[in-house]
């Protein structure tokens, strides 16, 4: 055996010894699982077939496991949806290879980009036998499965963006309402305690006021107004209401959704904001925009990238191109799936398993599913300089 298939194999035992540990109870308290570190892969292993990225057949079949697990990708959408979606197939053959090949059998379907196709995908593994359902990306979609009834359905890894989660339908990637109140946490942990969020009127306004608030709550800090505003806003007035509703605050929190938060931004500076007494904190959705010299001095608790290399030098060396975060989200719950199948078996996928709150450390980092499908996560703390993230804190949460 070559020394990649022994790293491989040795992860796999760590997999079933930390995940024991939680399926029987006996985890010490405040430990976070190993199961999925990505230190444990140091070195590529053996090579994955079909690494090309292309188009994809609508269903295809990864693995000989006992384990059913029903995959949800739009990997035939048209732009950016179908390349995430081709990026996520081949993270799951690498993680199938490193670890889930003998314990899972792997059904990918492809939801074309459409959310109603994907519902009916998913509503059709979830009624025939799959164990775990890792998807869909498509946000609406995601949202009608949480909405469906049922306790005895099999639990769901949503992949889609922004999407806040629901009973055994899990929200998987970091979200703006968690990047918001990491960062808010990050400020108040330095002693911060009033704060004023603005937000990007909309369905997940409420969402990340209440995350915030919480997080605050926890350090003993207060939200002490929000402010929605509505997309397009040119800022001035926002920033203005800001005024009349709170006196010095000791920091502003932007939420600005799709919208570049720019706008908002120039209008603070108007008003030496951020500066010496008031500190503004971003979410990791501004970081979809380029860095703006109006970034300068903002706060923001995201992802770390160097959490993601050990994953990322073994997929650029299979596939020849860079892992994003699409690949290291989709590598992460393949892996966790692996994990839980070869501790617990096909019938491990548990509540008690999935919302155990020591959590577990994937290639995004440390993270943890709540009762109500959203996830916790805890992320690197940053203050943008001269047009560049730079460390603050390694670690901050919103939990």
């Amino acid at each position: 055996m070559d020394s990649g298939r022994q790293r491989h194999g040795s992860w796999t035992w760590a997999i079933v010894f930390a995940f024991a540990g939680i399926v029987s109870g006996c985890q010490s308290k405040g430990s976070v699982s190993d199961a999925l570190d990505p230190a444990a892969i140091a070195a590529p292993g053996a090579p994955v077939t079909g690494a090309v990225a292309g188009p994809a057949q609508a269903t295809q079949s990864l693995g000989t496991g006992s384990t059913k697990v029903t995959m949800l990708l739009p990997l035939s959408a048209p732009g950016n949806a179908g390349e995430n979606g081709r990026k996520m197939l081949d993270a799951t053959k690498l993680a199938m290879a490193d670890l889930g090949s003998a314990l899972l059998t792997v059904t990918v379907e492809d939801t074309k980009g459409d959310s109603a196709h994907a519902s009916e995908l998913a509503v059709k593994a979830i009624t025939t036998g799959t164990k775990i359902v890792i998807g869909p990306v498509e946000l609406a979609a995601a949202q009608h499965i949480a909405k469906l009834s049922g306790s005895e359905r099999p639990p769901v890894l949503a992949l889609a963006d922004n999407f806040a989660g629901g009973p055994g339908v899990y929200a998987v990637r970091l979200n703006e309402a968690d990047s918001a109140a990491a960062g808010a946490a990050g400020l108040a942990a330095k002693g911060s305690k009033k704060f004023v969020l603005l937000v990007a009127a909309g369905p997940n306004a409420s969402v990340v006021e209440k995350r915030v608030a919480n997080s605050l709550s926890i350090y003993g800090a207060t939200l002490a107004v929000t402010v929605p505003y509505p997309a397009g806003d040119g800022g001035t007035k926002v920033v203005d209401d800001v005024g009349s509703l709170v006196e010095a605050p000791d920091a502003i929190i932007i939420a600005s959704g799709d919208d570049n938060p720019a706008q908002i931004l120039a209008a603070l500076k108007t008003k030496g904001i951020p500066g010496k007494a008031i500190a503004v904190v971003g979410t990791n959705r501004w970081l979809e925009h380029p860095m703006e010299p109006l970034f300068e001095s903002s706060y923001i608790a995201t992802l770390d990238p160097t959490e993601t290399g050990p994953i990322a030098d073994r997929f650029k060396t299979t596939y020849n191109y860079p892992a994003d975060a699409n690949v290291a989200y989709a590598y992460d719950m393949v892996a966790l799936t692996a994990g839980i199948a070869s501790s617990a078996g096909p019938d491990g996928f548990s509540k008690q398993v999935l919302e155990n709150r020591s959590g577990f450390r994937g290639s995004t980092g440390l993270f943890r599913f709540r009762a109500d499908g959203s996830s916790e996560r805890s992320m690197p703390f940053y203050q943008v300089r001269k047009g560049a993230l730079k460390l603050v804190a390694k670690s901050t949460s919103g939990y």
